[in-house]
């Protein structure tokens, strides 16, 4: 059903053309699957809906429906997706708790994402878990199951501050394509995706990859030279796609994160000293900006002023050149006047 939807383009659409060949045991297929998520609380976004994750309406190749289980909120205020080898170091499993530790303690609001595979995912999670942050699992398979089902108590208890988010629907299998396919849903749904270890080839670089195609912040640690965990991270850092960090720390200061301890700068509640030229747009976007404590990224921008995404960007380009905001790392803008 879904693919009549992309197909068509709207919901209206597919009702047109329900009397041709094939359409019948789509329906059918849609009514069971609407009577399944039902039956078992499944949140469901789509595309028409305003609140469907904006960071991932971005995406070109963004999914049509995302379906969620648990307290699932992927439009949270700071979103950083950890990915990385299913065979890590213990050296990688202590950066990945340290980081998840970090970020939790410095960030008002943090959701780590990941894929709830073996390795660098399921620390990363289990990590969250233990500290009490919200944390978002990308299956690669519908909500009806859990793989690897080693890992199910952990999807149960990330229910509690998180949960679960795929495209997939109930009775999808967790064929190897999937797994390709949903990384682009944890690169999509960041501000800022992190390798911690990887070799030269695997999921972590593939997502890595889609992260720079979607224009997310992309940060790697880096390894000794003769560990091969080490090397895609290496890789990524020698060709400048990743920025270098060794801690949280490194991670928020280069976002131009504000945290728990930075004391928020006063805000002016008056335009005053603007030029006559500045249009209704830019006094609009100005106006949010001057209400958000550490600046707004862009993509939160075009969601609340419901504006293209090219028009918000050509308007921040201006106002930066007028002096009335600042372009920050991470896509985040702040007032200056």
């Amino acid at each position: 059903m879904l693919a009549l939807y992309d197909h068509y383009g709207t919901a209206e659409e597919v009702w047109r053309h329900l009397d041709e060949p094939g359409m019948n045991e789509a329906l059918r297929r849609a009514e069971q699957e609407l009577e399944w998520i039902e039956a078992h609380g499944i949140r469901v976004w789509t595309l028409s809906d305003d609140d469907y994750p904006y960071r991932m309406r971005q995406c070109p190749d963004r999914p049509t429906v995302l379906f969620g289980k648990g307290n699932v909120n992927p439009s949270d205020e700071h979103m950083v997706s950890i990915v990385g080898t299913r065979r890590p170091t213990e050296r990688g499993k202590e950066l990945t708790r340290a980081l998840v530790r970090g970020l939790a303690e410095q960030l008002e609001h943090v959701t780590i994402v990941s894929g709830g595979a073996y390795g660098i995912d399921i620390t990363a999670h289990r990590a969250a878990i233990e500290l009490g942050i919200p944390t978002l699992i990308i299956p690669a398979h519908g909500l009806d199951r859990i793989y690897p089902v080693q890992h199910r108590q952990d999807a149960i208890a990330a229910l509690q501050h998180g949960g679960l988010l795929t495209e997939f629907m109930s009775a999808t299998e967790p064929f190897a394509a999937y797994f390709v396919q949903r990384n682009r849903i944890i690169a999509g749904l960041a501000d800022a995706v992190v390798v911690v270890e990887s070799k030269l080839k695997g999921g972590s670089l593939i997502t890595a990859h889609m992260a720079l195609d979607y224009d997310r912040e992309l940060f790697a640690f880096p390894g000794r030279p003769q560990d091969e965990t080490a090397s895609g991270c290496n890789g990524l850092i020698r060709s400048q796609s990743a920025h270098l960090i060794n801690s949280a720390e490194e991670l928020i200061e280069d976002m131009s994160w504000t945290t728990r301890t930075d004391r928020p700068q006063p805000l002016q509640t008056q335009m005053v000293g603007l030029s006559a030229e500045v249009s209704d747009r830019q006094m609009q976007l100005l106006q949010l900006l001057r209400e958000a404590e550490d600046g707004m990224h862009i993509n939160l921008l075009v969601m609340e002023t419901q504006l293209p995404y090219a028009d918000v960007s050509s308007e921040l380009v201006m106002m930066e050149m007028q002096g009335l905001v600042s372009a920050l790392p991470g896509g985040i803008y702040r007032a200056l006047k």
